[in-house]
């Protein structure tokens, strides 16, 4: 009987050591994942292009770099005309009536109708189609490989965390002790 309990306790020993042991691997290495500072020290080629890339988005590149080689493809856009209205709808308004706001009225009312039923008969915009299925697909790329970079503890890192907690914890049968230098008591 007394070798079954025994048997037990080393196994349940054996147990706690392995937790023990898991735990501090656990620790290290969340230590070594969000220690970005030493990262950026390792890596700082690729945090700068972490960065900028991540302000070329923000600050609307890509779609700048499209524009241009739109224009580049299709030619500039043409310019807006100096007189804006033809002569057939100057002749309309000053049929109107030389009430400003009653033509005014007409005019939005006319429109708004308009755009209505523009509205319902305008398809999407192939450019901004097109802009948004090539960059929205690489933008969740470059999120996804940056993440994951930030949040991958690399060994070197995991080594050391590894070894400055094991340098912390106590060896067995010694005392455990506070970061004052105090043994806690004892319950």
């Amino acid at each position: 009987m007394a070798t079954e309990a025994d048997a037990a306790r080393e196994r349940v020993l054996a147990a706690r050591s392995d937790v023990a042991l898991e735990i501090e691997r656990l620790e290290a290495s969340a230590r070594a994942a969000v220690d970005v500072p030493a990262k950026v020290r390792r890596n700082p080629v690729r945090t700068a292009a972490i960065v900028g890339g991540a302000g070329f988005v923000a600050l609307g590149g890509p779609r700048r770099l499209f524009r241009r080689a739109k224009a580049a493809v299709v030619g500039p856009d043409a310019p807006l005309p100096e007189q804006m209205l033809p002569e057939e709808i100057e002749n309309a308004l000053k049929r109107l009536g030389s009430d400003g706001a009653r033509v005014r009225g007409v005019i939005e009312r006319d429109f708004a109708d308009y755009v209505k039923a523009a509205h319902k008969q305008r398809r999407p915009d192939l450019g901004r189609t097109l802009y948004y299925s090539l960059t929205v697909p690489l933008l969740r790329l470059g999120l996804k490989a940056a993440a994951n970079w930030l949040t991958q503890p690399d060994q070197g890192g995991l080594a050391a965390q590894l070894e400055r907690l094991r340098g912390r914890q106590p060896q067995p049968g010694e005392p455990i002790v506070d970061e004052a230098g105090r043994t806690p008591p004892t319950a």
